[in-house]
Order: structure tokens, then sequence, then C-alpha cells
């Protein structure tokens, strides 16, 4: 498995925002209009109202997460940088994107055309002072340590309106936005896999995540098309993944003991609970890797033994069958 480096440029000051510090009580505060580039808040006429619009967005690693955050985004009108340290990275998530896009195009369900969408992204190997995003947005490896160093960076980097969120399936927000000065602007935004096709997005608020920041979380997740899942406490695994883990290991585990082949139980619960995919083919496409650090920023979290991955996976993933990114998994993609 890759990991993941986050390099940066910091030559000279970061453009400062006309939220500034403090900027989220504005959201409230003030009757003023808000100018500038980084101005998201956008009043309407008679100021009963207030629309919180995302102008522009940061996303931090260009695997199979990140790139269809970047697709979705993009398909709402948002301008997207898209990071990563690796340049055979993004060419491959260029590539996936420009096919997805077309076919989405192709089949009638966008209403602009593929270049137009494809213009508003842009690929980068590297964080250089004047990238003043809306919203910043983590889509690595479920590494804490790594994400710990990206969300220090973040920090560092972005100017003070800068809204920074993860992705993370599993690990605690109030752990990731304690590496920063920002707490109350940290947020998680757990997308699910494949992101441009699966409609709900968990928002989780930290211990110290402002309301307003959840707030703008779940415009911005209705804004890009998708419906908020709100998370109100900040507990391991959340909501979704607390629900769905349980069956996927349990499912891991007959496989183990020799009760059901893995093809068998995928069938079986697309056919009896109405699934579009089983357990094991949503893993495969997930990465198993990225199962097992799921599974194991619970299990660390919470010290519970339930959550310790099971043995099957432990062994596949030293293997190096990680998934249909590896040509092997629950399933062998090779054949």
């Amino acid at each position: 498995m890759r990991k993941y480096a986050f390099h940066a440029e910091t030559d000279g000051v970061v453009g400062l925002t006309n939220l500034g510090v403090g900027g989220l009580s504005m959201f409230y505060d003030t009757e003023e209009p808000l100018k500038g580039k980084n101005a998201f808040i956008e009043k309407s006429i008679d100021r009963k109202e207030t629309i919180m619009s995302i102008k522009s967005v940061l996303i931090i690693g260009s695997g199979l997460m990140g790139s269809g955050i970047a697709q979705v985004c993009a398909q709402a009108g948002i301008q997207v940088m898209l990071h990563d340290v690796s340049a055979a990275s993004l060419e491959k998530s260029k590539k996936n994107i420009i096919w997805s896009v077309g076919k989405f195009v192709e089949k009638g369900k966008l209403t602009e055309d593929k270049d137009t969408i494809l213009n508003r992204i842009s690929f980068i190997q590297a964080i250089k002072p004047g990238l003043d995003p809306n919203l910043a947005i983590e889509a690595v490896f479920e590494d804490i340590d790594i994400k710990r160093d990206i969300f220090k960076t973040l920090d560092k980097n972005c100017g003070p309106g800068t809204l920074i969120a993860s992705n993370t399936s599993a690990i605690p927000i109030t752990e990731l936005a304690a590496a920063t000065g920002r707490p109350e602007k940290v947020l998680g935004l757990h997308f699910f896999s494949p992101v441009p096709m699966m409609m709900a997005v968990e928002v989780i608020k930290g211990m110290l995540t402002a309301d307003a920041t959840a707030q703008i979380g779940k415009s911005f997740v209705e804004q890009i098309g998708k419906t908020p899942i709100m998370v109100n406490r900040d507990v391991a695994g959340f909501v979704i993944n607390r629900i769905n883990m349980p069956a996927s290991m349990e499912a891991m585990r007959l496989v183990e003991e020799g009760v059901a082949s893995v093809e068998d139980i995928d069938k079986g619960l697309k056919l009896a609970s109405g699934r579009k995919m089983g357990i094991f083919e949503t893993g495969d496409m997930v990465g198993l890797d990225v199962t097992y650090g799921a599974l194991m920023a619970m299990y660390q979290e919470t010290g519970d033994p339930r959550w310790y991955p099971p043995l099957l996976l432990r062994r596949k993933v030293k293997a190096g069958h990680l998934g249909r990114k590896t040509g092997k998994g629950w399933y062998d993609y090779e054949k």
C-alpha cells in the first residue's frame, strides 16, 4: 500500500480570507454582505434566509474517494483543486474522472457538457501560498498519523476562513481537529463508494465543531446533490459503519469457517436483501486495506474486541490482496 506524504510550499504568507478570525460567527452576527473570492455566504434579498454556498474545494488524495468527491463537486459547479504527491496517481485519477463524467453525459444525467465540468478541476502536486479554498477535504488512507500531518499542513497554509474536513470512515474528528488551531472549523464529511453513485454523506461534528460549521457541511452536501446524514456525537465509526461493519465482519467469519463461499454470500445478500452489490464486491471496490484501517481505528478508539479485524482480512491485507486495485481481493480479477 502507498504511504501518503504531504508536501507543501510555504515560501510566502498565505492570503487571508474575508471571513477572518472568528469568521463563523459572522454567519449570525452581521447584516453586511461579504465580498471577495472566499465570501461563500450568499444573503437572500429579504435577508430572512442565509444560503451557504461553497465556491471552491481543495481535495487531498486522488484515490477512489478523492477522485469521486472531485467529480461530484465539479458537476455541481464548484471549482476543484485535486492534490496528490504522485503524478501517476493524478494522471490515473484524471482518466477515471474523464471516463465517469463521460458516462453520465452519455446517459443524459448531466445538463452540462463534459468539457465544461472537467475544466473546473485542476490537478496539483503541491500546496502553494494563495490556494485559499472555502473547504479543504482530506481523503487519504485510514492512518491517523498521516491524517494529522495533513491537517497540520492545511491549518498552516490555508486562510483562516477555510473549513477543514476529513472523509475518514472511522477516526474520531475530535482527534484530527486537535492537530489544528481551528477545531471549531473542522468536521467530518464521510462519503460512500462509489461517490458519484451513492447519495448519502455523513456530516460529523467533533467535540469542538461549531454549529455553523456543521450547517455549512450540511448545505454543501445538499449543494452537490446528496443527502446529509447528521452525526451529532463523535463516536468511532459514526453511524453507517457502526451498522454495516458487524455484518461485513460476520460475512468474513462465515467464509473463514467454511460455512459459505464469498460468491454465495454476495449472491444471497443481493437476492434476499435487495442490495445492488454484495458485501465482498463492495469490499473489493473500497479496498481491503481501507476496511482494515477503519476497523483498527474503531478497535483502538474503543478497546472493544468486537471491532478487531477478522483473521482472513488481516491475512489478505498482509498478502497484498487489497481488491480491484491490486487485481485480487475477495475475488480474483486476474483470471
